[in-house]
């Protein structure tokens, strides 16, 4: 019986390839391969390309879904009626802001994972500076928002995409103007 050798350099060249293929069908068959949410410390979406609106599209659902967490702590915990009232909205428009994304996800990329719960910051108990606690992460919350819509206006290209991040990106800035005009009226001493 004889034996065939393989050179050393073409085995080597084909362990490359099979890795490089394995790589790109990684890449193909699980769009977020190498994606990450948006994380507020690398304020990063990642590059304009193919997959950019995938990361836009998981990171705003995050995003919306720290707001609905952060809206169950204050139905919990605030007493002022504003507050409740607050709380009542971001839970009733939230659901439908996360459902259109999650449509274009699949419409656009055949996606139909969920996105990972991210972190909440748990506010604490109802007291006296909850409702303080809860304008101040919301403020921030929303700052987070305004960096993503403005970062992902110069990546895609994809109309819905930017009508999408003009649309949230107004309505995070006139909310921060109404929860810093609430700070100010019920935590400013004179």
């Amino acid at each position: 019986m004889k034996t065939t050798h393989v050179p050393i350099h073409l085995a080597t060249g084909f362990v490359i390839a099979a890795l490089l293929v394995g790589f790109a069908f990684g890449q193909l068959m699980t769009p977020e391969y190498r994606a990450h949410m948006y994380a507020p410390a690398q304020m990063d979406l990642g590059p304009a390309g193919a997959l950019v609106d995938l990361h836009y599209l998981n990171a705003m659902i995050g995003h919306h879904v720290v707001a609905m967490r952060l809206a169950e702590q204050l139905a919990q915990n605030s007493k002022r009626p504003a507050m409740q009232e607050l709380a009542k909205s971001i839970l009733a428009d939230e659901p439908a802001a996360i459902a259109e994304l999650y449509a274009w996800k699949k419409q656009w990329y055949q996606d139909t994972r969920t996105v990972p719960d991210p972190a909440v910051p748990n506010l604490g108990p109802a007291g006296e500076t909850f409702d303080l606690r809860f304008i101040n992460a919301m403020i921030a919350h929303h700052q987070e928002g305004i960096n993503m819509t403005r970062e992902i206006r110069t990546k895609s290209i994809r109309h819905e995409v930017l009508d999408n991040a003009d649309k949230v990106e107004a309505f995070l800035i006139n909310g921060t103007q109404t929860l810093e005009a609430l700070r100010s009226d019920w935590y400013t001493t004179p």
